[in-house]
Order: structure tokens, then sequence, then C-alpha cells
């Protein structure tokens, strides 16, 4: 099987161009917006579902990535990477790991992908680096769950949140054990954290969107409730997050490994900041609706910047 930066080499020569992949499962409002940004850029993008990629050691590349023949892209940008059985997911996670082992610029990278779907796994690592984020437990049995609602919840209730998931979808407040749902409804997982939501005349907590070591825009979700999240009714607004908040974000992104990522943060009733949650495939309609800053143009620069070091000088020149 040949060298797969002769492949890259190849597809950039015959297009005149670096060639971008943007792994997304629909073409919606984000892809259109990077698409546009990368051709900004001098790039071509080309929407692909890792669905439709696959393996195959008899090609060139030794991968199938539609749009692209028998080359890879130069980079991808990873939008979403699509629902699917243990099998499907892994298999796309498989191939963006070899896209990066061939020397493709993924952001975000697969391990960095893997570290934030997986909610505990996010956790321990910001709890590892000494990031504020609230107290919290993963265990494999309702008993066990049991056993540490009832020593924590004198303290205040906790959340539940689906080990996978996103947009605010599938939270429930804890307050006693009789609380907690059956195993299978939770896949087998019970993930739990302090509840450190204020109601100061409603819920507020602030996203940070990180790139390339450096927050590129912020706002503040306003909710009735404790959940804020703009899919399912917060309300934003621009804000300016302090240096100490706008640090908080950066360390957290780099602590799961990501080029850049939506960091959740909230003040609670210590008046400490806390890291909630770091999301590797952010959305940002409602923040780039609150920001005069083109946040597509600015995530698709720092993927061209950041294949500039790789090109052959033959070719850059």
């Amino acid at each position: 099987m040949p060298r797969s930066g002769e492949a890259r080499i190849f597809a950039r020569e015959r297009a005149g161009g670096p060639r971008f992949a943007v792994a997304a499962d629909k073409v919606d409002w984000h892809v259109k917006e990077l698409v546009t940004a990368f051709r900004r850029c001098g790039a071509h993008a080309i929407p692909v579902k890792l669905s439709a990629c696959g393996f195959n050691t008899g090609r060139c590349a030794g991968m199938m990535i539609k749009g692209f023949g028998d080359a890879l892209p130069d980079a991808m940008f990873v939008r979403a990477i699509g629902a699917g059985s243990f099998e499907e997911i892994t298999l796309r996670l498989g191939l963006m790991h070899a896209l990066g082992e061939s020397g493709v610029a993924v952001h975000n990278s697969a391990r960095a992908v893997e570290r934030c779907v997986d909610k505990a796994a996010t956790s321990f690592l910001l709890a590892r680096e000494g990031i504020p984020t609230p107290p919290t437990w993963t265990v494999q049995s309702r008993a066990q769950a049991e056993t540490i609602v009832r020593r924590e919840a004198v303290r205040g209730p906790l959340v539940l949140k689906p080990l996978f998931g996103a947009q605010g979808r599938g939270l429930k407040l804890v307050r006693r054990a009789a609380d907690l749902p059956a195993c299978e409804e939770v896949a087998g997982v019970y993930y739990l954290q302090r509840f450190v939501g204020v109601d100061r005349g409603g819920f507020s907590d602030t996203r940070l969107l990180v790139s390339g070591g450096r927050v590129i825009a912020a706002m503040r979700r306003h909710a009735s409730q404790w959940i804020t999240n703009v899919k399912l009714g917060g309300r934003p607004e621009a804000y300016m997050p302090s240096e100490d908040e706008a640090d908080l974000a950066i360390k957290a992104t780099s602590a799961v490994g990501a080029h850049f990522a939506g960091v959740d943060l909230i003040r609670g009733y210590d008046d400490c900041v806390h890291v909630l949650e770091v999301n590797s495939m952010p959305g940002w309609r409602g923040l780039q609706s609150v920001t005069q800053v083109r946040i597509a143009d600015v995530l698709a620069s720092d993927l061209v910047a950041a294949i500039e070091p790789r090109r052959p000088a033959a070719l850059s020149a």
C-alpha cells in the first residue's frame, strides 16, 4: 500500500489547493457555514458522512473517504460523527484515528472526541488537572447509585446525566434514592454530579468557545428553569468573559486534548466558577446570534493554519 502522504499530495495537486472533509451526519446550517468559510480561506471543503466511509487496504490510502476517490483529505473538521450502534461508532472513530495516524489533521481528534462524549472521562480529566468541576460519581448499578444519593443528597440535589448526551436532553434532578430511574433507562450507567446551579431570579451559565488556544466567542444563557441550553429555550446574550474564566476554558480544552471546544461554566453558591462540560463537537448557532465574530471563519482559518507546517515546501512555494 503506497504511503498515504502521496495520496494527499496527489489530491492537492489535482484540486489546485487543499481539500478538506467536513464530517457531519447532515448538511445543516453549521456545515454550510463551514464550507463557505473554507472557500474564503482558499480550501475546498466536502461534507462527508462517516457512515459512508470505511477501510480498504487495497487502495492507495487504505481508506475510503467518500468524495476523495483514492486520496485522503488534507484535513478533516469533525462537526458530528452521527448516531449508530457500538460497532458503527467504533468504526467511525477508528477511521478518525487512522486519518490522524496517516498525517491528516483531524479537528477534533478521535481521542479528544472520545474523552468528551464520555462525560465520566471528561470529569476525571478535569479533576485530575485541578480544574474546578462539580463532584461526580459514575457507577454501574442502581444499588451503588442509591448509596451515593443517600450519602450526598443531604448536602443538596444531584444531577443525573446520560453518559453520552448533548443539548441538555435527559437531565434529571435527584433529591432522594427513589428519584433514580431503573438501570435499563440509563443504559446501565449512573452518572451523578453535584447540582451547583443557583436561582438568582432565574438560572444562567456561560458558554465559551475555544479554538487554537484562545477564546473566540462567549455567551451567557438565561432560563427560568435550571436547564439553560438554547435548544431547550435558553436565551443567549453577548458576554465578555473575565480573564480567569477564559483561562479556565482554555485549560479545560487542553485537558481533554481538543483543538476547539465549547466549554460550559457556572458560578455556584460558593461564588466559584465550575466547568460543567467540555463539548468537542459544539454547535454555535445560538452563540453566533450574539457575537460579531464570524465563528466558522475562525474555525476554518485555524484548521488551514494547522496544515501549513505539514505541506511540502515545493507545493507551498
